[in-house]
């Protein structure tokens, strides 16, 4: 286990550095500039703003002090929101982000568990065809299609939500439904396959010829063993969320690190956007690095190496 989680420290730094020396070369190799605006600046003045952020130094040395200050956990000062360092707004929006993503993969479990093993333990019945058929439309609607739709029915037809804002539980509940919804989709078949497979093997029906009930079966024995693949979708089903996260917080006017990271990238706020960037490395690489540890927890016979 050690050693596992000391190779995975290793790539993890090692693939934070690639993913920073490409965003900074490549932020910089697109014309134009965060200062370049429709209304030129004077050329003085222009320096000076340079000046103040080092953009007056060579691009390599701008480079090792930039990565040096990340190295340290100190993105810089944003080139755009004035009198705020890009740790500051991440502080600020990561717990936003943070709420609506573990909201959604709540939901999606929720919603896809229960209704993937309901499907398998009543193949073929209409509880199986519904719940495959609103899946099979969950992961084809895209979340901005499905949140459009959601904001004309429970904000305006029937007022249930608030259509924007951040501060309540309520102000988040539906934009966590749409960001879930194409996840629960996709847990829920993946759980249907799952359960089906296993609900044919020789110690489940060795469970029910000692009189153990369906329920007891299922929780008790074969869950465990359908879960499997859910489990390995937990990784692509977080880098799902985070990137659909950055559509629906528009959309829903939430003050998340989304909404920070699209005002970056289309302001050419260097180390705003390049700050974002970094943190979203950060949390697939764990995320990625804690289903892989779950694998051993849930099934014994899987070694992590």
């Amino acid at each position: 286990m050690i050693w596992f989680l000391l190779k995975r420290l290793g790539w993890m730094v090692l693939t934070l550095w690639v993913v920073f020396t490409t965003s900074f070369f490549l932020m910089r190799a697109v014309p134009g500039g965060p200062f370049d605006s429709e209304k030129k600046l004077p050329a003085a003045i222009k320096r000076n703003i340079e000046k103040r952020y080092q953009m007056d130094r060579p691009l390599i040395e701008q480079y090792w002090s930039h990565l040096w200050a990340t190295m340290r956990c100190d993105f810089g000062p944003s080139y755009k929101l004035e009198d705020y360092t890009v740790n500051d707004v991440i502080g600020q929006g990561f717990p936003v982000s943070a709420s609506l993503g573990i909201l959604a993969m709540t939901f999606a479990l929720s919603l896809g568990l229960v209704s993937g093993v309901v499907s398998a333990v009543l193949r073929n019945s209409v509880y199986d065809v519904s719940f495959m058929v609103a899946a099979t439309i969950g992961i084809a609607v895209p979340n901005f299609v499905l949140a459009s739709l959601m904001i004309v029915l429970f904000v305006f037809f029937w007022p249930v939500f608030p259509a924007a804002g951040w501060g309540e539980l309520r102000q988040i509940i539906l934009p966590a439904l749409c960001l879930g919804a194409p996840f629960a989709g996709y847990i829920s078949r993946l759980t249907r396959t799952g359960m089906l497979e296993v609900l044919g093997l020789d110690y489940i029906r060795t469970a029910y010829a000692k009189g153990l009930t369906t329920r007891e079966v299922v929780i008790r024995h074969a869950l465990r063993g359908a879960i499997l693949p859910v489990v390995s979708y937990l990784g692509p089903a977080t880098a799902g969320i985070l990137t659909g996260s950055l559509v629906l917080e528009q959309i829903f006017a939430l003050p998340g690190m989304g909404s920070h990271f699209i005002e970056a990238a289309t302001q050419r706020d260097y180390t705003l956007a390049m700050g974002m960037v970094m943190v979203y490395t950060f949390l697939l690489f764990v995320m990625n690095t804690l289903v892989d540890l779950s694998y051993s927890m849930i099934d014994p016979r899987v070694e992590v190496d």
